[in-house]
């Protein structure tokens, strides 16, 4: 990332988070609600885009409180306790919200909305960000791609199991057997994307 534009990084960074570090199929991060939820695809696609949404906001939350709260005290030791309850807190606000505007679909999502909040992506996705130090707008791009692309993966396996419960598969596979196995094979398609940038 030396040699590129400042201006396109966040860009990139956004790109590589969908495809080449895909959070859930490159560090299998997020894995139990990915293996519960995508057995429906309307179930995947209202849970992708929680996901997509809180990654994208609390990743930015908790940027500012990292470089401006807990940067500035001398207090970056405390950042995994202040990113839980930021997460927390807004994954509280967006259950609120669904289950006022879209009943059915925090019927459908059941136990695993609110357990956004302990999806190991959106903190793995804040503690990255620490890591790699980015500035603000390339955090932004990275919770916005790396929510896209668990997004991507759980929306794709939801309509490969749909296709799959017609299908014959031997009992010792049948649920979560070959789930694991379909991920596996995603995560090696998505190795594919390795050195396009």
């Amino acid at each position: 990332m030396e040699n590129i534009n400042p201006m396109w990084a966040p860009f990139i960074i956004c790109f590589s988070a969908i495809f080449t570090n895909n959070i859930l199929l490159s560090y299998f991060l997020g894995m139990c609600s990915f293996v519960s939820c995508s057995s429906e695809v309307k179930t995947a696609v209202g849970l992708g885009s929680a996901v997509v949404f809180v990654i994208t906001v609390t990743v930015c939350l908790n940027w500012l409180a990292y470089e401006y709260i807990l940067v500035p005290l001398q207090l970056e030791s405390f950042k995994l306790i202040l990113f839980i309850i930021i997460v927390a807190t807004f994954v509280q606000f967006i259950e609120m919200v669904i289950e006022r505007y879209s009943p059915s679909l925090y019927q459908s999502l059941g136990i695993f909305l609110p357990l956004i909040t302990v999806n190991c992506a959106v903190l793995g996705v804040a503690l990255f960000m620490v890591i790699r130090a980015y500035n603000f707008w390339e955090t932004l791009g990275y919770g916005f791609g790396s929510g896209l692309g668990w997004m991507m993966a759980i929306v794709a396996m939801s309509g490969i199991r749909q296709k799959l419960s017609t299908s014959r598969i031997p009992v010792g596979l049948q649920g979560p057997g070959i789930t694991l196995i379909i991920a596996g094979l995603m995560a090696l398609a998505f190795i594919g994307f390795t050195g396009v940038l």
